[in-house]
């Protein structure tokens, strides 16, 4: 489908009674959920990585309290974790996207990543596999999310993950996985914000953000720099409830989380010459004129940032 024409579609979903349901359903049978072993295998890669990355910043998933912004249509770095055995995962989103079905395929295919998630928290294989098996069941015999996993996992939709009720200082890590360039910016801030106060001190903020052109995925026409060519004016023709992108560059996210606090610990951010190359065949609109392309021409990025350990006073 060519990318105007999906950005049109679900402009006009967005605003129908019954839209999300449909667009739902477009992407079970004809979207990214049509091959949901692949997207799901792909989303466990994913988990790998970001579980790699807490390990080596001294926050291994055993035993973590975790806060997860945005749950989607399924949980599955909440599951992963639990299986992980993570001491409790709270998973928010704005709007309670969570499809049962979905769920209990997710618990499903991770039958196939125990060894995976064994040799990634540490953990004998043998227990993640009666996790998983009891996680399975369970959801089957139609148990919520949470009972299913004995109260580890807490789901909360609609939730706002910039103005949660948790008590301070009592998460040790917030993450997030391609969510946060879908928020819009003044929303990213305020997300960060609240990740300070929640964190207890030395806690830290993970986040894997896609800041390329999501319409990429279904187009082959264009590439991830595509919507730099457009002001916010034009891009809003296309923008939608469904795909919303703020267009934020890979390093703002970054200098946002510096300006709300936190010390970086691990910054992913590279120019790669491909994106050079794309950059440099199009003409980009001047509202982004000023970025110097290695920052411009960057689509994804993996940051930590930890909150200071505030020392006691004599």
């Amino acid at each position: 489908m060519h990318w105007r024409a999906k950005g049109v579609l679900q402009k006009v979903l967005g605003h129908l009674p019954g839209g999300e349901r449909a667009h739902y359903l477009l992407q079970r049978h004809f979207g990214g959920l049509r091959d949901f072993r692949r997207e799901f295998d792909i989303k466990m890669d994913d988990w790998r990585l970001m579980a790699g990355h807490l390990h080596t910043a001294g926050r291994p998933i055993a035993g973590a309290r975790l806060f997860e912004i945005g749950s989607g249509w399924y949980p599955t770095f909440p599951f992963a974790c639990y299986l992980g055995g993570a001491q409790q995962v709270i998973t928010v989103d704005l709007n309670r996207h969570i499809k049962p079905e979905l769920v209990r395929d997710c618990a499903d295919h991770l039958a196939r990543h125990t060894g995976l998630i064994a040799e990634t928290c540490g953990v004998p294989e043998e227990i993640v596999r009666q996790r998983q098996r009891q996680l399975a069941a369970r959801l089957q015999h139609g148990d919520d999310v949470g009972t299913a996993t004995d109260g580890v996992v807490i789901y909360d939709a609609p939730a706002d993950a910039s103005r949660t009720s948790l008590p301070a200082q009592q998460v040790d890590c917030v993450f997030s996985n391609s969510v946060l360039e879908h928020v819009f910016p003044d929303a990213v801030d305020g997300i960060y914000r609240e990740a300070m106060r929640i964190l207890a001190p030395g806690g830290i903020m993970f986040h894997s953000v896609n800041c390329g052109d999501h319409y990429a995925y279904v187009d082959r026409t264009i590439n991830q720099l595509n919507y730099l060519q457009y002001s916010d004016r034009e891009w809003r023709q296309w923008d939608n409830a469904f795909l919303y992108q703020n267009r934020m560059r890979a390093y703002e996210f970054v200098d946002r989380a510096v300006n709300a606090g936190f010390e970086i610990a691990l910054n992913t951010e590279c120019a790669r010459e491909m994106r050079l190359a794309e950059l440099a065949a199009m003409t980009v609109h001047p509202q982004f004129a000023h970025i110097p392309p290695e920052r411009l021409c960057v689509t994804s990025i993996d940051f930590i940032g930890r909150k200071g350990v505030v020392q006691a006073t004599s």
